[in-house]
Formats: C-alpha cells, structure tokens, sequence
C-alpha cells in the first residue's frame, strides 16, 4: 500500500532516454523533413552550371549543414537503410563549400590586384574555372543520387522548385580578429613589418611543400598523402587565414594602407591563396572520410562510383593546391619589399661573459624577444647563421659552436635593442625577475 501523499511509483522501463524508431515510421519524418532540400535541389538541377553564384553554394550549404544535423540526431549514420543517405548529404555540404570558396575568388580575383603577370591570371582563373566546374559536375552527380536514394526507399520527392525569394540568403561573413597569438604592437610601421614578416614564414612554408604539379596518378597520390593530410591541410588554411586577420587587425582602412599600394595586394596575395587553401580542406576532407574505413565498406564504394577520387585529387593538387602555392609564392617580393621600408635593419654584436653561458633557458628569452616583435632576426655565430625566433635553430647553431663567445644578431632596432638589454643583463641569470623593466613582457613567459 501506497502511504498517503506519497507518489505512485513510475511504470517499470529499460531506464533508455532513446526511444527506437522503425526504418518505415523515419521514411515519413524524414519525407517531411527533406521537402526543402529536395525543392532547393530541383532548382539548382535546373540551372546552367554558369548561373550558379555563392548564394546558391550558401544555399546548399546551410539546408545540408541542417540535414545532416538532423539525420544524425536520429543516428542515420549508424543505420544500413540510412547510412549511404546521410553520407550523400554530407558529401554534398562538403563538395559545396569547396565550390563557395572557388566561386567568391573567381568574382573577386581581379579585383585583389596580384602583381601576377597576365599570364599568370590567366592561367590562375583558368585552373579555377576548371575546379569550380568539376565541383559543379561532382555536385549535380550527388544531387541525383540524393534523389534516388530518396525514391528508393518510398520518400516521396516533389517536383517543384524552391522560389527564389524562399532560398537561403548569405549571411555577412563577419568574424572577430584571430588575434589571440598577437601581441598589442607599438607603432603602425612595426605592425605592417609583422604582416611582411608573417608573410615570408608563409613563403616558407609553401617552399618546404615544394608543391607542383604532378601527371602520374600514384606518385600525385604518394605526394598528397605526405604534404596534405586533412591534418595538414587545416595548418596551411589557418596559417594564411591568421596572416590575413593581422591585416586586417592591423592595417586595413588605415593611414599607411591607403598611402601605400605594395599593402592591398599583399593582402590580395594572402586572400586569393586562402580561398584556394580552404577548398583544399573541404576536398581531401571528401577523399579522407571516405577512406578512412570507418564507415560502412559498401558506402564508401557507393561514393566512389559517384564521384572519381583520383579525378578530386588531381583537382586537389594541380589546379587548387598548385595555384595557392604559386600566387603565396608571386607576392613574395612584394612582402620583401616592404620587410626593409617598415623596419630599420641594424647589425648588434655582443659578447658573453665570463660567467655566463647561451644554453636553453637564455636562449627561450632570446625567441620571446624576437616573437614579440614578429620581425625576422638572425643571429650568426662563427660564420654559421640561424632564424632567432626558432629555439631548435638556435640551440643547434649554439650547440655546434659550444666555446663561442661573441654572437652577432641583424634585424630591425627594436628587437635588437631588447637583446642587448638581455645581454648586458647577464642573460636573466640570476632571475628572470631582476630583468630590467623594458623586457618585463618576458616575465609572463618567453
């Protein structure tokens, strides 16, 4: 018996939060869940490859960003009926936002003003052109299959299109700085010389890449899985993606911006390879997630037979990959141009003393010095030169010489003035807290 007031116990259950819902009853959720997508896919089919703009790519984007999202929530991925569905609709959001990032920097290339030659542009939107209508075909492919794996499976699909004036409209793609690695800079002058320098580490990057291109399909293949895993490919966008909010933190709309013409186009030069770089993200993103061999083996040749992988990693290295690589490399001498008009490159040399020695820790106040000001700094000891903002070369450079005491540094004043006050402050030695007041930044951490 129940004492009075008490509550009646609850019915007996598995004690599940999920409930299971047959393959037949989620035909129908999802039937009117997809009516969007399907009526927005109707209109996209209908429309010539050359009338698709950024807005449809958003469009397409934001309905399967929301599908996909939708189907997981109901563990579609997990399911064999549903399984190869749910894929399709991921690898369409993926293959179109490789085509939105082509498209917006075949609207907007001429207008970055690159210092490439004629050619060279034409060249550069050819490669684009070419990208933006393989995304296009691969797109049109999984939009139909879309459809009959829809029908297959007793989904009615409408006929009609999505109105105009109903599509998705792009929102402003507005972001806060990615500035949380930067240090509030002194003068406008010292920012732009970061910019430069921030842009010739990018030119480094791309140098080690040595990327070309490449005909043979197996050695393209044995180069991409070596320099451009997904992992990879992700450091290269955000590396250029970080370089272009410096600017844009920095220098756009600014006095000096307008005064100086070298400062768009190296911007341009950033943008233009950024837009490349992120639909390089999305297409090994395609090629990875469907190789990985975590997912269903059935499902991963479905999509295969849908769109060709080597023809997505021919794209991915000899037009995209290859372009974002030749226009970083072209605007090099833009950025070394100005490295010299924003900096005042001096030489310092210095010598230890007697009981004092440059090992690890001296050397790490060293690199703060230099990272705080992001201008390049070399320090050369007995011939042998080496990157100070790099502790590994410096303590390579150091420990090849161990018995060197005098040390000769060349980069702009201002760096070089904080390492002479280290010098003579015997190298914070006796306490990085007794370091005068000018180096107080490398208190909270070299």
């Amino acid at each position: 018996m129940v004492p009075a007031g008490a509550r009646k116990p609850s019915p007996v259950t598995d004690g599940s939060l999920e409930e299971v819902i047959s393959e037949k009853q989620f035909a129908g959720v999802l039937e009117g869940r997809a009516q969007v997508f399907y009526r927005l896919t109707n209109s996209l089919l209908q429309r010539a490859d050359g009338d698709w703009t950024r807005t449809h790519f958003y469009g397409l984007i934001s309905e399967t960003d929301t599908l996909e999202a939708f189907l997981d929530d109901y563990g579609a991925r997990y399911n064999r009926t549903y399984g190869f569905f749910r894929e399709l609709v991921a690898s369409i959001r993926g293959i179109a936002l490789a085509g939105f990032s082509v498209a917006h920097l075949e609207r907007r290339f001429e207008s970055y003003g690159t210092i490439l030659t004629p050619r060279e542009s034409e060249s550069a939107l050819a490669s684009i052109r070419k990208s933006r209508a393989f995304l296009l075909g691969a797109l049109r492919t999984l939009l139909g299959a879309a459809i009959q794996e829809a029908t297959s499976h007793g989904i009615a699909v409408p006929s009609e299109g999505l109105a105009e004036e109903d599509q998705v409209r792009e929102l402003p793609r507005q972001k806060l700085p990615r500035n949380t690695d930067q240090e509030d800079l002194e003068d406008d002058e010292q920012k732009i010389a970061e910019v430069a320098a921030k842009f010739l580490q990018v030119c480094g990057m791309f140098d080690d890449l040595g990327v070309r291109r490449i005909v043979d399909e197996d050695e393209r293949e044995t180069y991409l899985r070596s320099v451009c895993s997904e992992e990879q490919a992700r450091v290269y966008e955000a590396t250029v993606h970080n370089l272009q909010s410096a600017y844009d933190t920095w220098v756009k709309n600014t006095v000096i911006e307008s005064g100086d013409p070298r400062l768009p186009r190296l911007r341009g030069h950033a943008s233009a390879a950024l837009h490349l770089l992120e639909s390089v993200t999305h297409l090994v993103h395609f090629v990875e997630r469907h190789e990985s061999g975590l997912r269903d083996e059935m499902i991963e040749r479905r999509l295969a037979a849908l769109v060709d992988r080597a023809r997505v990693r021919d794209y991915t290295l000899n037009h995209v990959l290859y372009w974002a690589a030749q226009i970083v490399r072209r605007g090099r001498p833009l950025a070394e141009d100005l490295l010299p008009t924003y900096t005042n490159v001096q030489l310092l040399e210095v010598t230890l003393g007697d009981d004092v020695s440059l090992h690890a820790r001296p050397a790490a106040l060293i690199v703060g010095i230099v990272n705080r000001y992001g201008t390049p700094v070399e320090m050369e000891i007995e011939g042998r030169k080496c990157n100070a903002a790099s502790i590994l070369d410096l303590m390579v450079a150091v420990g090849s010489h161990p018995h060197a005491r005098k040390f000769r540094f060349r980069g702009d004043e201002k760096p070089l003035r904080d390492i002479e006050i280290l010098f003579r402050s015997g190298l914070g030695e006796e306490g990085i807290d007794g370091l005068p007041s000018d180096l107080s930044y490398l208190r909270s951490g070299p």
